[in-house]
């Protein structure tokens, strides 16, 4: 159905539903006339006062109400903020989703774990311009690049009005750990045909000169290994960055150490990397958690999760002394080996004090290099596109401000070309013109343990009381024939004062409480509802003049 139509005039839309702002939940609409395709499907992760729950997911309102339209889900790479999203999204938008091998495969596993793999369909894709797919009007190349996971694509998303370059997540790595390098030469080519507009990964846009190869971290990880032979060593690492994994385990194999994958993330990952040939573990090297007790602790290296902090990752507890299986000890080395993501740097702290205090080392330096573009790649991708529209993408309004600024000191593309979009911005463009014409909702979806959707605003609300300032109910029997109390109120409080220690407090709340009543009833005031409200304001005025505090405050009547 894909048409090269210069003579149309409709415009092609580009609709971020989420990733702007922020780092993660990327997932991005392209519309042109009656085709719907969307780049990304991916999660975020709550903020801190968002109180008990789990995920954010994207709001897709927008494809719900254009369900005939959308042909299909095109993922650049495998991480959870361009997947995570998909088995929760796949159960209203059941469209097929193409991706590259090892992207394929994690989206399969997560799939299956959500009982979703019979009923959706998941296509591999291959990279290079022969092998595009067709949707709707658009036509979709996948081209290889670099990142921090295997088989990561930019995409080059072509329509009746133009080319639109999308770099995913990326970095230019001339000597990855596995596969090839990024394909500049194909940049080069739609650039020289002619490029609408790129989209590129801004993440590390306020960073100069280039991203060091991943295998410069071998080289680290290796002296390490050299330098404290007679130690165990605990390596964390974000399970997905496989080519980090692959060089642990070059390193442990060489200097003779058995190897524990720790943490179910990590043990599914590496599984699917290695069915599919991502990474290569040589026999017998990988040993189950039980086996650490076989062998001295300095013969045994143990890759885990919770280089961010994540509370429930498997080095956060044995920082706590939660796990069940390993224990921290003095003799024990813990490498750090990537970056806190923006946001998590305290919980990160948190979790290197709790290790240092047990008496290891942690090593928290040099053991990491990023997956994404520094400025100088930056600039090598705008200057082989040479697109008319700059389109920054993936990170917050900083990072998208500083690729801007970059393109402005190129001098490629004009000031009023370059585009800074916040999610659910609506651009229409084409060779002639490009303009933000509206918007579309985008109210970010939270997963609160197994509901979707049903934690709003105003629970987050309560929640935020209920843990700041505790709460207050008040238990009132109303004898509704004689229009008095039927017996003594009572008052229960939890997370607002310590009530054996609060005796005048308490006693001075019931009395409120009574006289309150009391007032109402001489008054015929009766009601429920009515009285409830008097009662709450009555209590809630009482208690800000004597504490200064809110908490939540429940009367709860009931007529006898």
């Amino acid at each position: 159905m894909y048409r090269n139509n210069e003579g149309n005039n409709s415009k092609l839309k580009i609709i971020p539903l989420g990733g702007l702002e922020q780092i993660g939940m990327n997932i991005t609409v392209f519309e042109y006339e009656d085709s719907i395709v969307v780049v990304d499907c991916g999660l975020s992760f709550p903020d801190d006062d968002m109180l008990g729950v789990d995920l954010v997911i994207p709001d897709i309102t927008y494809l719900a109400d254009n369900i005939e339209k959308v042909k299909g889900f095109v993922i650049t790479h495998g991480h959870e903020d361009h997947i995570g999203a998909l088995p929760y999204i796949l159960k209203d938008i059941n469209v097929p989703v193409y991706a590259t091998r090892l992207t394929k495969g994690l989206i399969d596993r997560k799939l299956e774990e959500h009982n979703l793999k019979e009923s959706c369909q998941v296509i591999q894709t291959e990279f290079g311009k022969t092998k595009a797919i067709t949707l709707g009007q658009f036509r979709i190349e996948f081209i290889r690049t670099n990142h921090s996971i295997v088989d990561a694509a930019a995409l080059a998303i072509s329509s009746p009005a133009g080319i639109v370059v999308h770099t995913g997540d990326f970095k230019v790595d001339y000597t990855p750990v596995y596969g090839d390098s990024i394909n500049l030469q194909r940049f080069a080519e739609l650039g020289k045909k002619g490029v609408l507009a790129l989209m590129c990964d801004s993440t590390n846009a306020d960073r100069p000169g280039f991203t060091q190869s991943e295998k410069t971290v071998g080289k680290t990880i290796n002296s390490i290994f050299a330098d404290h032979e007679d130690r165990r060593i605990i390596i964390a690492t974000f399970a997905s960055n496989v080519d980090r994994v692959q060089q642990i385990i070059n390193s442990a194999y060489k200097y003779g150490r058995k190897v524990v994958l720790e943490g179910r993330s990590m043990g599914n990952i590496i599984e699917t990397a290695q069915n599919l040939g991502c990474i290569q573990i040589p026999e017998n090297t990988i040993i189950p958690v039980e086996s650490l007790k076989d062998y001295a602790p300095e013969k045994t290296v143990i890759i885990t999760t919770g280089s961010q902090g994540e509370s429930m990752a498997a080095l956060s507890r044995m920082a706590s002394d939660t796990h069940r299986k390993i224990s921290i000890d003095s003799n024990d080395l813990i490498i750090f080996s990537s970056h806190p993501i923006p946001g998590n740097e305290k919980p990160v702290t948190k979790s290197i004090n709790a290790l240092l205090a047990k008496g290891a080392e942690v090593i928290f330096q040099d053991a990491h290099v990023s997956g994404h573009a520094c400025q100088e790649e930056i600039k090598l991708i705008y200057t082989l596109v040479h697109p008319k529209y700059a389109i920054p993408v993936h990170g917050e309004y900083k990072h998208l401000i500083a690729q801007r600024q970059l393109v402005e000191e190129l001098g490629m593309v004009k000031k009023k070309d370059s585009f800074i979009l916040s999610s659910g911005d609506v651009l229409e463009l084409d060779k002639d013109s490009a303009a933000i014409t509206g918007r579309v909702q985008v109210q970010p979806v939270l997963v609160d343990g197994l509901g979707i959707g049903d934690v709003g605003n105003a629970v987050l609300r309560d929640r935020q009381v209920l843990s700041e300032n505790g709460i207050v109910m008040a238990f009132l029997a109303l004898d509704s024939n004689m229009g008095e109390l039927a017996a003594e109120p009572q008052i229960i409080t939890r997370g607002f004062i310590y009530v054996r220690e609060s005796d005048d407090i308490m006693q001075e709340m019931l009395e409120l409480l009574i006289s309150t009543t009391e007032e109402l009833c001489e008054k015929g005031i009766t009601d429920i509802p009515r009285m409830r409200n008097a009662l709450r304001d009555a209590l809630s005025n009482y208690i800000w003049k004597k504490m200064n505090r809110r908490p939540m405050i429940m009367p709860i009547i009931m007529e006898v």
